[in-house]
Formats: structure tokens, C-alpha cells, sequence
């Protein structure tokens, strides 16, 4: 491998690109790169103000003995500070190709192929596109039919979502349909080492290692946190595409920004209100259920919440109970266990090493459940899935977090349908909000003949 193209469309510090010829064993290629290589001041200081050049922070550094400073709005990606430079070289197009390379099998549904369509269409368009459509419709397979043109054009292609769990998800997803094209999946725990590859999968803090690299960046679940409320991660995302390059985002649940630049035309939306396997959203029932903060902790059996859970894990099927609070979630756990210790049930959370083999042990039926924080909200599906959301009145339960969990529920066809609850100790305006968005898209379905 040339080692330029370690440099290709990214941006890097003098210590990160040498850890990654170190990677390649070429460190002694190191001198010679940086010499060719485009370089930037890294924290580029005006008067009195400062702007960090890889993340775009203004107002969050702290100064050093040397009368220089650091940014700390990016220090999870290795220091930076204003007497270092990011490093770059100009993106290289790959070589044209006129075969086919969507080795997917898989047919559209006519809503998928629309979407799919319009996509194609506005591809040249300037605008960045929005693609909004229920969970569980299919978005992944819908951005095949333009990957493959960019791809074929000699582009290059990058898949980003703020979960790690998301990016996990849609590799292997991506890799399949594209078997011909060497994937690279991109996160902070990833161990295999960067390469120039056309096809990448990434986390969003990643694309802050990246410039103009991109002729489509696709970015899956743009509402999620941290994405959402971090303008560093848009600052990467408007870096990391080329200037003549595509930005696609998609979601289920456009936030208020998002309908403003639609309002504005600022954005290309299409909008799928309906599930390729033509059933509707699961909507929610309320179930009270007290103080269940007081209840898991006391361990009361003679309970709202412990009778609602005992009945809730009886159903077939894969459980996923979501809870705010990973204390609460491990004290449900030991709880359950001690007292039913037939339940074949886990507990995940952001924290948690084992989170991925979890999972797939749900998947496999290795599990009937699993207690979760938000961490499974997004990006996640499971056969014959049924959720219970413990707390469901919480403040960081928000609306779209809601009907994101929420549609974990009837996701593949063959178990179209299943069993939603929302338990709660006083109903939330979140609460009536989630389900007030997923009656409307069910009612929008219906209207337009997609659903039964």
C-alpha cells in the first residue's frame, strides 16, 4: 500500500498519522508524508478568539505552560493544540467500474423503490436529502441503489450514525450487499487498522479525522444523541463531504430543526409513512404502574410493576424492557433473578463490555430478554419482539426515543405485529407526543392504501 492514501481525504494530527504507518509497519515513511502532505494549524487563533480546525469548538480550550492552548471539545480524539498541524492530501476518486456490484438478492416494496427513486434523482442536487420513514421500513435497503452509482462512478461512499451499535448493525448489512467492495467499519473500539477503502461505515466522531473525502455521506439516525446536540459532529459532517459531494440523512422522527430547514426548502425530503411488509406501526397502551423507582428498589412483589413484568416476560418472542437509569437497570435485574431465576434475562448498557455478545444471544434465542437503557433504542432488530418501557413518563425518555423503542415491535413479517407497553407513574407530554406521531404516520399509511 502506498501511504498516501492513508492520507487521502483525511486530516490528522502528526501523532495519529504516525500510529497508523506504525499500524502498516512504514514508520519511517512518517518524515516524507508530513513534507507532501497539505498542513493547517490545528487551533487557528484570530485577535482573541480561536477556532479548533478539526472540530470547529470556539469557546471550550485550556491554556498551556507554553502560552498556547488545547481543545477540549475534541480531547477523546487525541490533543490537539494550537501549536500542532492537521495533516491532508486532496481525496483520489477510485477506478470506474460498469459492472454491477449490488450483490443484494432482496426485492423493493413500490414505497421502498419510490424513496429509492428519488434518491437517484436529487443525487446531483446540492441539497442535502432527507429521508424520512418509519422504523422498520427498510431505510437500509433503500440507499443500496445509490451507493452502487456513486460507487460505480468512482466515488466514495461513507455510512455514519452517532451509535456505535447502529454502525455495528448495518456492516455486515452493507458488506453483503456489496460483496465485491472491501468494507472498513470505523469506531473508537474498532481493532482493525484504517485503510483507504471506497466503502467505509463509520461513527460520527470519526468523520472528524476526515476532509472533502466524501461524494455521498449518508448519515442514519441524524436525531440521535450525541449527534443531534453537538454542533462538532455537524461541523465534521459538513468537513468530511466533498463540496460536489451528496449528504443523504435519515430518520423516523425529524427533530424541530430538521422540519425548519424543510420548511425553508433547505432539504430534499421524501417521507415513507408505512412498514415494506404492509402491517402498521404498534401503538402503545399506557399501563400504570406506580412509583416503580420505590418498587424496584424495596424489591415489592406485591406489585404494579413486578405483576406487570412476571405477565410481560410470559409472552413468546424476544422482550426488550427499556429502563432511564443504569443503576435501576441492574437492580431490576438482580431482582428478577433472584426471584425467577427460570427467566432466562440479561441487563445492557452503554458500559457494558459484553453489550454485543448480549444481543446476539438474544437474536439467537439464547435469551428471552434483555433490560436496556436507551443504548437499544435505535438500529436493533429482533425476531417476535415485544417492549415494556419502565418509567416511560422520564425527562430523558423524549418523544422520539419513545417511538424509536417503541419500534422495535413488529419489525419483520412473519411477526408483524406485538405487544407495546408504555408503563408509567403519571402520563407525559413525551408520552402523548410518541404516540400521537405514530397514530399519524399509521393514519397516513392507511390513507395512502400501503397498510391493511
Amino acid at each position: 500500500m502506498h501511504v498516501k492514501k492513508l492520507l487521502y481525504g483525511r486530516q490528522l494530527i502528526k501523532h495519529e498519522l504516525a500510529q497508523n504507518l506504525k499500524d502498516y509497519q512504514r514508520t519511517e515513511d512518517l518524515e516524507a508524508l508530513l513534507e507532501m502532505a497539505n498542513q493547517e494549524v490545528g487551533i487557528l487563533i484570530k485577535g482573541k478568539g480561536a477556532q479548533c480546525q478539526r472540530c470547529g469548538n470556539q469557546t471550550d480550550f485550556y491554556p498551556l505552560p507554553s502560552q498556547g492552548l488545547y481543545c477540549l471539545n475534541c480531547l477523546q480524539m487525541g490533543r490537539i493544540t494550537n501549536q500542532d498541524f492537521l495533516y491532508s492530501l486532496p481525496k483520489q476518486s477510485f477506478e470506474k467500474r460498469n459492472q454491477r456490484l449490488l450483490t443484494w438478492q432482496g426485492t423493493l416494496s413500490s414505497e421502498q423503490s419510490r424513496a429509492s427513486q428519488a434518491l437517484l434523482t436529487h443525487l446531483k442536487d446540492p441539497r442535502p436529502h432527507l429521508l424520512v420513514a418509519v422504523t422498520g421500513a427498510g431505510k437500509t435497503e433503500m440507499i443500496f441503489e445509490t451507493i452502487e452509482q456513486v460507487l460505480q462512478g468512482g466515488g466514495r461512499v461513507a455510512v455514519a450514525s452517532p451509535r456505535v451499535d447502529v454502525c455495528r448493525e448495518i456492516a455486515p448489512r452493507l458488506q453483503e450487499a456489496f460483496a465485491s467492495v472491501p468494507l472498513l467499519l470505523m469506531h473508537g473500539d474498532a481493532a482493525e487498522p484504517y485503510n483507504h477503502h471506497q466503502l467505509i461505515v463509520s461513527t460520527t466522531h470519526q468523520l472528524l479525522r476526515f476532509k472533502q473525502a466524501f461524494d455521498l455521506l449518508i448519515i442514519d439516525e441524524v436525531d440521535a444523541f450525541p449527534y443531534i446536540d453537538d454542533a462538532s459532529l455537524h461541523y465534521a459532517v459538513r468537513k468530511a463531504v466533498h463540496p460536489e459531494g451528496k449528504l443523504v440523512y435519515l430518520t423516523a422522527t425529524p427533530n424541530d430543526e430538521l422540519q425548519k430547514q424543510i420548511q425553508a426548502e433547505k432539504l430534499i425530503v421524501t417521507t415513507l409513512p408505512a412498514r415494506y411488509h404492509g402491517h402498521g406501526l404498534a401503538e402503545p397502551v399506557f399501563q400504570w404502574i406506580g412509583n416503580w423507582r420505590a418498587q424496584i428498589l424495596d424489591r415489592k412483589v406485591n406489585s404494579h410493576l413486578y405483576r406487570q413484568i412476571c405477565q410481560f416476560l410470559t409472552i413468546e418472542g424476544a422482550k426488550l424492557l427499556f429502563i432511564p437509569d443504569i443503576r435501576l437497570a441492574k437492580h431490576l435485574h438482580e431482582w428478577l433473578k433472584s426471584r425467577n431465576p427460570h427467566f432466562s434475562i440479561e441487563c445492557v448498557h452503554s458500559k457494558d463490555p459484553q453489550r454485543k455478545e448480549k444481543v446476539q444471544q438474544l437474536r439467537d434465542g439464547k435469551l428471552e430478554g434483555l433490560i436496556s437503557t436507551t443504548i437499544l433504542e435505535r438500529g436493533v432488530t429482533f425476531t417476535n419482539c415485544h417492549v415494556f418501557i419502565i418509567g416511560a413518563e422520564n425527562r430523558l425518555f423524549t418523544s422520539s426515543s419513545l417511538v424509536q423503542m417503541s419500534g422495535r415491535v413488529g419489525r419483520r413479517p412473519n411477526f408483524p405485529i406485538g405487544v407495546l407497553i408504555y408503563g408509567h407513574e403519571g402520563i407525559s407530554r413525551n408520552m402523548l407526543q410518541a404516540r400521537k406521531e405514530i397514530k399519524t404516520m399509521n393514519r397516513l399509511a392507511r390513507k395512502r392504501g400501503l397498510i391493511q
